[in-house]
């Protein structure tokens, strides 16, 4: 479609492998954007859940976080984060787990901790939260994340998340209840695991893309499924549904902030 951004085609791209009625834990960022684009478009019975407790949350506009008071005031119902993990997401309630990383390999294993060494590291990121559980408990993982040779490594510079750990099955050997990331959406293409070796491969392309682009977006030497689907462009509804959402968002963020000063001499 003319005038697309390859961001806007990934987040559409990403809210179609969401089905209707699909119970979600959603994570902050391009996968919160997904799953709400989703629940405007052609999931609009899909049961969000954030980590803060929100359940059924239909925000108007997308969360700065976990903590932001959009998600409560407009959820169905808001319980404490133990009840979330403990009755939904490890009960085998959840449906899917949608998650970003700073970096992922390429058996999709997903690291939201450190860049570099542990104890002495170039960057300190935000931490695990509840993307290991999530990575552990969901029936189904997506990932949503920009593909580069930073974030698509060979090898983890620390494992947050456990995805089909070493492939060939290691992951159902060690007991993980959860079925693993079965898509990883990127700006260059969609990524799922091979059947037997569970290694993240090429699966579908968009339209204006390239195997050779994506295989040099990636840090290793990235196989391709033996038929290459087609990533459809973005319709107008999605598209001017995306846009709509993006543009209450940054209004919305964009407003002052005014906080009531206490009176002179209160304590």
């Amino acid at each position: 479609m003319s005038g697309c951004t390859r961001d806007e085609w990934m987040t559409i791209a990403a809210s179609r492998l969401l089905q209707n009625r699909a119970v979600c834990f959603v994570g902050i960022g391009l996968p919160s954007a997904a799953c709400n684009l989703a629940r405007l478009t052609h999931a609009p019975g899909i049961v969000l859940i954030y980590e803060s407790g929100t359940i059924g949350t239909r925000p108007d506009v997308l969360p700065l976080s976990i903590g932001d008071g959009e998600l409560a005031d407009t959820a169905a119902c808001v319980v404490s984060l133990p009840e979330v993990f403990s009755y939904y997401l490890q009960a085998g309630r959840v449906d899917v787990g949608f998650l970003g990383a700073a970096q992922i390999d390429r058996h999709g294993n997903l690291n939201s901790t450190v860049i570099g060494a542990y104890g002495t590291p170039v960057t300190r990121l935000p931490g695990a939260g509840g993307a290991p559980e999530i990575a552990l408990h969901a029936k189904q993982v997506f990932v949503m994340a920009k593909a580069s040779p930073r974030s698509f490594v060979e090898r983890l510079d620390f494992c947050t998340s456990a995805g089909y750990l070493d492939g060939h099955g290691a992951r159902a050997r060690a007991g993980a209840p959860g079925g693993g990331p079965r898509a990883v959406i990127t700006d260059v293409g969609l990524l799922a695991p091979h059947p037997e070796t569970e290694e993240l491969q090429l699966v579908a392309l968009y339209a204006d893309g390239s195997v050779e682009e994506a295989r040099a977006a990636v840090g290793w030497p990235l196989r391709t499924a033996a038929q290459l689907d087609t990533i459809a462009p973005p319709s107008a509804l999605e598209l001017d549904t995306l846009r709509a959402l993006n543009a209450r968002t940054r209004e919305a963020h964009a407003r002052p902030v005014h906080l009531p000063l206490q009176p002179e001499g209160s304590p």
